[in-house]
């Protein structure tokens, strides 16, 4: 295969799209990634870098256009970093993110699940309830150029609320009329490091200031200017990050008027967010994603449920409307704080938090003697370390709900649950961050069958069944053992008792599929409690 060779052109047609966002074309086997580009295009592409397995380039010419290529309607398109797919109208934006998830869990998971849907945005503008503006050391707010941490003044932004531009606006007049350095990423010195704002549904805002030190010259006058610019500021609260690297947030927090946290309502619940605490960034996306991962969780009002990286207790909260009984765990103190007090405000009885990290929260579990019926994790984009998916497996739950912000680290933790026994069932997309390449992915798994355990699905309304028979499902003599004995129970545990007592007339309903299959026969403290949950329905 010849190599291709850096600043010569090549003709091509771009055939989809990389994680990155960028047009993907194959010339001479090798793919290239090319900016501005969209699928279906026949174009000249000039080779600009050529690494050992790809290359970048950009268009020079098309001969083609697609009909899903727009005009960028924003001015800072191509220099801020902040979006990925302005060049495209919103139909082929969420066709790319679709394809993106699927293709991770294909080739990274090794799964042969499908990507039911993806659930676009109603609106893909001014979305954001969080900004995170940084500062560079000439006083500029704004946001970095793509792949660099050079900031880009940015004045207006179609993704972020108008009162959180009108903040950054604010932040400059501050800078530049008391001469207060911006934070030099290089050198470790200035002061001002992000600009940080959290607006709720009703307008309100949360700002924090991240500072290179404990405090700042003239604090009374930038509350004033912060004020005056979003009248709606509930707080002003200064956070200290005294770190070296580009980490956002501080190490503590100490309040410059007014509130220390916003709150918000999601899903129906009241939400206490402080600034440290967890919390998607798009508020009526959240609520279709969460709903999803409800979806997912198949509860009954039974089952003990297990939501770790909960941040700010949002999905604890929901999932607790159809559990018995939910335990969120976060690593995040504040959040620890804001979940307790939102659930308390909400009168949410039946959940309790933990702080610590997965491996905490099993352990607790352990101590207790408690095995949840199902764990949901939202972790941040990094993923689930291995450590951390074995705690999982350990403490084996019927159902994992994964709510995933990067489809990469879903596709590669996918498969290190395959090796754990759990196989992804279901994969929806949510596309949360409109604009953007990054898209949400609520996946379910679920436990491998095995010659001890074999479990079978019975869809109910293609059996005939009996008149005893259609007094409890399956999942209902299963729930009601567990919550009376806190034994698990197979369907073909189920079936063999209800065939002991005549219920089932079908001759062949549990003959194994082959001669050479060794049914497992159900164990007699099992048979007596399922005999005890047939009473109690009335089925003998």
């Amino acid at each position: 295969m010849p190599a291709l060779e850096k600043n010569h052109i090549y003709r091509s047609t771009i055939e989809g799209y990389s994680s990155e966002g960028l047009g993907v074309a194959r010339i001479d086997g090798q793919v290239v990634f090319v900016h501005d580009a969209v699928r279906g295009e026949d174009c000249d592409i000039l080779v600009m870098k050529v690494l050992k397995n790809v290359a970048f380039g950009k268009p020079v010419l098309r001969y083609s256009t697609s009909p899903h290529r727009q005009e960028p309607d924003c001015p800072y398109y191509g220099r801020c970093g902040g979006c990925d797919f302005r060049h495209l109208d919103y139909a082929e934006e969420l066709w790319a993110k679709h394809q993106r998830v699927q293709d991770a869990l294909t080739r990274l998971g090794g799964s042969d699940v499908t990507v039911e849907e993806i659930l676009g945005a109603a609106q893909p503008l001014r979305y954001r309830n969080k900004s995170q503006y940084p500062v560079s050391a000439d006083g500029r707010v704004g946001f970095y150029r793509a792949r660099s941490h050079q900031v880009v003044e940015v004045e207006h932004c179609l993704l972020q609320k108008p009162q959180a531009d009108a903040l950054a606006a604010a932040l400059r007049q501050y800078l530049a009329q008391y001469h207060v350095p911006g934070y030099d990423e290089t050198t470790g010195r200035g002061l001002v490091r992000h600009l940080y704002v959290r607006s709720n549904c009703k307008g309100e805002s949360l700002v924090c200031l991240l500072v290179n030190g404990e405090s700042l010259p003239y604090e009374t006058e930038l509350v004033a200017l912060l004020r005056q610019a979003a009248p709606q500021t509930v707080g002003v609260v200064l956070g200290v990050n005294t770190r070296p690297g580009n980490a956002i947030l501080g190490d503590r927090y100490r309040t410059l008027w007014g509130e220390d946290a916003l709150t918000d309502v999601l899903c129906g619940r009241t939400v206490r967010l402080s600034v440290p605490s967890f919390y998607q960034v798009n508020h009526p996306q959240a609520e279709v994603l969460y709903g999803k991962a409800l979806e997912f969780a198949g509860l009954t009002g039974t089952e003990l449920a297990v939501d770790l990286y909960c941040g700010a207790g949002t999905i604890t909260q929901v999932l607790a409307r159809q559990a018995r009984h939910v335990i969120g765990g976060e690593i995040v103190p504040e959040a620890i704080r804001d979940a307790r007090a939102s659930a308390r405000r909400n009168g949410v009885e039946n959940v309790e938090f933990l702080g610590g990290d997965a491996a905490d929260v099993a352990a607790e579990l352990t101590l207790r003697q408690l095995r949840p019926d199902v764990i949901c994790v939202d972790p941040p984009r990094k993923g689930l370390a291995p450590e951390v998916i074995a705690s999982i497996a350990a403490m084996a739950p019927r159902r994992v709900v994964y709510v995933s912000c990067d489809p990469g680290t879903l596709g590669r933790d996918v498969k290190r649950f395959a090796e754990m026994g759990y196989l992804a069932r279901r994969a929806v997309a949510v596309d949360l961050f409109p604009r953007t390449r990054h898209v949400e992915t609520v996946c379910l798994l679920s436990k491998l069958q095995s010659k001890e355990h074999i479990e079978i699905e019975v869809k109910m309304d293609e059996l005939d069944l009996t008149a005893a028979e259609k007094k409890a499902t399956y999942e209902e003599i299963r729930e009601y053992v567990f919550e009376h004995t806190g034994l698990k129970v197979s369907h073909l545990y189920i079936a063999q008792v209800k065939q002991k007592y005549g219920i089932i007339e079908r001759e062949n309903y549990n003959k194994p599929k082959s001669e050479d299959t060794r049914q497992p026969k159900c164990p007699p403290e099992k048979e007596t409690a399922i005999t005890e949950a047939l009473k109690y329905f009335g089925m003998i």
